[in-house]
């Protein structure tokens, strides 16, 4: 086993028992990880439960406002300046290793100046490796797609630019999903936290038949 992993259905760090359930987690002497999408670690406490991991992936789709805000659809309290701010101050307290996720969209994001942009506040952050990916499930807004193939190589490109290690996550993970036996309740449980491609729906139903 690599790491035990918080990635809950929703944003690990809107846990208050966050930091108690790592530390629960301690005896078993397992490297463990949380994924995030850093909306709150502008908030101390955020960062210390955080800090208590050994790997802590963030998601960066911009640094400029207008297009983060385009893409992740943030509750309008929220204001990216406090959350690029709080990613370099956890950077540097943080003792593990510091990963970010790029979610790339055409027109959108995968601009060279909104890329060159990115590039210098990972490096600046203190950002191990930065991962690029593109979505493969359906997006919840329709005309958006993923970045082709020629503009994420050179989105990779432009990342390595300021000496980032960099690492591409577009292979599609594939329709497969665990199945209770209750065709039903496993597609409203999935429905519940993301799309699911119609691929993926005539699998299952040729798991179990299910009448119409």
């Amino acid at each position: 086993m690599d790491y035990l992993t918080f990635v809950p259905d929703g944003e690990p760090t809107l846990d208050i028992q966050l930091s108690a359930a790592i530390d629960a987690l301690r005896p078993l002497d397992l490297p463990i990880a949380v994924i995030s999408n850093a909306s709150l670690i502008w908030r101390p406490e955020v960062r210390d439960a955080l800090g208590r991991a050994d790997w802590v992936s963030v998601k960066v789709d911009g640094v400029d406002e207008a297009t983060w805000r385009r893409i992740n659809r943030p509750h309008p309290d929220l204001k990216l300046p406090d959350i690029l701010d709080g990613i370099r101050s956890f950077t540097r307290s943080f003792a593990g290793t510091l990963v970010s996720e790029t979610m790339l969209l055409t027109d959108v994001n995968d601009s060279p100046a909104e890329l060159t942009d990115l590039g210098y506040f990972l490096r600046d952050a203190g950002i191990a490796r930065a991962y690029l990916a593109i979505p493969h499930r359906p997006p919840a807004v329709p005309g958006v797609h993923g970045s082709s193939e020629a503009m994420v190589n050179r989105a990779y490109q432009i990342l390595c630019g300021p000496g980032l290690e960099v690492e591409i996550l577009t292979d599609y993970e594939g329709d497969a999903f665990a199945f209770s036996g209750d065709l039903r309740r496993d597609i409203l449980a999935i429905t519940a936290v993301h799309p699911l491609r119609e691929s993926a729906l005539q699998g299952g139903r040729r798991k179990m038949a299910v009448p119409e």
